[in-house]
């Protein structure tokens, strides 16, 4: 990705149900120090945000799963009673990148959107943007 960035410490949850896809993105993120946990749907990724003491600093949404879709996974995670919920930033990851798709993710909740395949430069500055408060960033 970029050289510069260090999000070591950082811990993201990234829900994808492709496994190339899920591999890619694993080797992008874990090369730039983040620690990773994944899900496999949305319904998963609720329940894995919903667990006491499971934080995350970030969450990367696919948008089209089985199960659980990342809109709807999207909207629950945010519906919950936690201010921790309503705030952590959730980035859609989806081949559908028309700017009807950016609305319907930001409608949905999300913070911000980056298509795939994903755009190194692109995503690193959505994660930069999103996880300013890192000193290490």
């Amino acid at each position: 990705m970029n050289d510069h960035l260090n999000f070591s410490g950082l811990k993201i949850l990234l829900v994808e149900d492709n496994e190339l896809n899920l591999e890619i993105a694993s080797t992008i993120l874990e090369g730039v120090g983040f620690e990773i946990e994944t899900a496999e749907n949305g319904k998963i990724a609720v329940e894995k945000v919903t667990q006491e003491n499971c934080r995350y600093d970030l969450i990367l949404m696919d948008i089209q799963m089985p199960v659980m879709d990342g809109y709807t996974a999207t909207r629950k995670i945010r519906a919950l009673n936690s201010a921790y919920c309503k705030t952590v930033p959730i980035i859609a990851m989806t081949a559908n990148a028309f700017e009807e798709d950016k609305k319907n993710a930001l409608a949905a909740g999300m913070n911000d959107h980056i298509a795939k395949p994903i755009d190194i430069t692109a995503f690193g500055k959505i994660l930069k943007r999103w996880l300013k408060t890192n000193k290490n960033v």
